[in-house]
Order: structure tokens, then C-alpha cells, then sequence
């Protein structure tokens, strides 16, 4: 297991910049997972790290080396690929061996590494058949194997499910956690995915535009984003964002208006302690489950809306609706609870929204 420290790190194709000021650290034996969307320099950095691409400035330590000019073979690092990238003509052992072979390692000692590896791949059964008699997911896991028999100091990742159907997908998420958990190593994983993100992840890196954007854990990147983006890109359904006016302003609490452009919606107190009386225009960022249809709009106060779209899920139903001003939000009720009208009532959680000024920064409570 090994530590990697990433400082100042930038990655430029001649003027055109594609990441800026990366700064990170990974602990060993952490399971860290980039995420975000295509194009945002998650796939790049990871090829910094395994040496594949060169460092336009700034340093990358592993385990306190400097590995900037280290040739990529000589790192201690394992990388999976998206495309398996299994040799044909080979059988599934000669596949998992192949780095070994290479070092002229003694055959003895391949066969024990490679049925070590096998055997927690579940792959012993498999070692004599070649990829074209293969699944998809048990050449992934030959993929992984092959990684595991050099026992790199760390694991590298590159959207290595996304071949993958749905069942199988899920399936492979288990089995990775599972090898995270006997293996202890120090895995690096990207993904566009949040779900893979959220699931797999020690730590979670989001990035955006060649920047990190926000790094923690799951639960807390989901309870607690930075900005309109991360509350945005963790988090499915996606979260909804309202735009509102700041009526008044207390000690401990905010009370906003114009939600959605309904003037009916006046009143809504938000508990915010410290917030800045200067600030007007704000956003406010809503849970899909923490906005719910009134299964009786005549009687119910909130937000008038009309429904667009309805997701009967069996433990949740997904309520698209549109708001007077347009503006789009989805709420989760428990169970198949729906009336069927078109016209309806959404209740919002006050006391769970998030505040984001017009920029789509973070507004958070001053601190007791």
C-alpha cells in the first residue's frame, strides 16, 4: 500500500490548458474515485499519475518519490482499462502472467501469483479458455487480475464497468469492493457515473473544467456540496435548484418568497444563522425526497405545479413537474402515491434546503 500526493499539478496541449492547480492526497490503501462529466480531466489526470501522459507542471510523490520523469514501468502501478486489453491468442493465464513472463519471472513463481490471483477473482475454473470464451464481465476480472499479479503499489481504474450491461455492472461494483477489502490497496478509480462514485468511494474527487471542484466522502459531498455544481452532479435524481428573493432576514433564520415565480408561496422560512441582510437574489438547492406531491392539492399549501412526468418506481414514484416560472422540479413521495392530477401542490422541506447565491457558490450558516 502506498500514499500519493499530488501538488499544483497542470496538464496544458500546447495554449490549451486541461487541468489547473490539482491538488490532492491520497491516503494508502484508499479507494478514491474521480468523477464527473466527459471532458472534465478526470481520465487525463489518471494517466499523469500512471505516467502514460507527461506532468506540464507542478509534482506528483508516490510514497514521497518524486515520479514526474519516472518511466510509467518503473512506477509500481497497475493500470485497468476500459477496453480489457487482453490478448487474443492468449489463454486467460498466459493473460494474467504476461508481466510476469516479460521479467522473465520463474515459472513457479507465475503460477503462484496468477492462481493467488485466480483464485480471489474467482477465475481458477477459467485459466485454460482464451477472451473469445469469455463474458464481458470475466474478462474484466482477467483485466484485474493480470493488475494484481504485478502487486503494484497502486491501483489505477479507467471506466473499467462501462462495456458492461446494467445486472452486470452492479454486479462487478460488489466484487470490487470486495477485492478493495482483502487486497487493502491503494485503488484510484474514474468514473462519469455518480452512482459507481458514491458506492465504491472512500473519498470522492469531483472535477469540473480541469479543476477540482470538491473532495470527501460520499455522504458528506452529498449532504454538504461546495457548489451548484457538485449538489448538482451528486445525487439522483438530480437536485432540484429554485430561484427565490430574500424577504427578511433574522438571527437564525431567513424567509424567502417569489419560489418558482409563485407569489402565493410567500413566507417559506428558511434556518439560517448569520446570513448576509445585503444579499437579495438567491437560489435554493431541494432533494428530489425532500420535496413531496400533496395527495390532496385542494386542501395542501406550497408551490402550485403542473406534472409532466410521472416514474412509478415501487418503493418511490418520481414526480416531474413545471412551476409557474418554468422552472422544472422533481419530488419523491413514499410508495405509489399519486392522484393522477395534472394540476398540483409540492411541498418543500425548508428546513433541508441548501443556500447558493446567484454565482452558484455555497452559502453555508454562520457556525454556534
Amino acid at each position: 500500500m502506498s500514499s500519493l500526493q499530488i501538488s499544483n499539478a497542470a496538464k496544458a496541449y500546447g495554449a490549451v490548458p486541461i487541468l489547473d492547480n490539482i491538488n490532492l492526497d491520497i491516503a494508502s490503501g484508499e479507494f478514491v474515485v474521480f468523477v464527473g462529466p466527459s471532458g472534465c480531466g478526470k481520465s487525463t489526470l489518471l494517466r499523469m499519475i500512471s505516467g502514460l501522459e507527461d506532468i506540464t507542471a507542478g509534482e506528483m510523490r508516490l510514497d514521497d518519490r518524486v515520479i514526474n520523469h519516472v518511466d510509467p514501468a518503473k512506477r509500481g502501478i497497475a493500470m485497468v482499462f476500459q477496453s480489457y486489453a487482453l490478448y487474443p491468442h492468449l489463454t486467460v493465464f498466459e493473460n494474467m502472467a504476461f508481466s510476469l513472463t516479460m521479467a522473465r519471472a520463474p515459472m513457479a513463481e507465475r503460477k503462484e501469483k496468477v492462481e493467488r490471483a485466480a483464485e480471489i477473482l474467482r477465475l481458477t475454473h477459467l485459466l485454460d479458455r482464451r477472451p473469445a470464451q469469455l463474458s464481458g464481465g470475466q474478462k474484466q476480472r482477467v483485466a484485474i487480475g493480470r493488475a494484481i499479479v504485478r502487486q503494484p503499489k497502486v491501483f489505477l481504474f479507467d471506466e473499467p464497468l462501462s462495456n458492461l450491461d446494467a445486472e452486470l455492472r452492479v454486479q462487478m461494483r460488489a466484487e470490487l469492493i470486495q477485492l478493495h477489502q482483502r487486497l487493502r490497496a491503494t485503488m484510484i478509480y474514474v468514473t462519469h457515473d455518480q452512482v459507481e462514485a458514491m458506492t465504491l468511494a472512500d473519498k470522492i474527487v469531483v472535477l469540473n473544467g480541469g479543476r477540482i471542484q470538491q473532495v470527501g466522502r460520499p455522504l458528506d459531498l452529498y449532504d454538504d456540496p461546495d457548489n451548484k455544481f457538485v449538489a448538482g452532479f451528486i445525487g439522483t435524481p438530480t437536485m432540484n435548484f429554485l430561484s427565490a428573493r430574500v424577504k427578511d432576514v433574522a438571527a437564525d433564520h431567513i424567509v424567502v418568497s417569489g419560489l418558482g415565480g409563485d407569489t402565493a408561496a410567500a413566507g417559506l422560512v428558511i434556518p439560517f444563522a448569520g446570513f448576509d441582510p445585503s444579499i437579495r437574489e438567491i437560489q435554493l438547492g431541494i432533494r428530489p425526497e425532500h420535496a413531496t406531491i400533496a395527495i390532496d392539492p385542494a386542501s395542501a399549501e406550497g408551490l402550485a405545479a403542473k406534472v409532466t412526468l410521472v416514474e412509478e418506481l415501487g418503493d418511490l414514484t418520481s414526480v416531474h413537474t413545471v412551476l409557474a416560472n418554468g422552472e422544472r422540479l422533481v419530488a419523491q413521495n413514499h410508495g405509489r402515491r399519486h392522484s393522477g392530477a395534472i394540476e398540483t401542490v409540492v411541498r418543500i422541506a425548508a428546513d433541508k434546503a441548501l443556500v447558493f447565491d446567484m454565482a452558484g457558490q455555497r452559502l453555508r450558516p454562520a457556525k454556534a
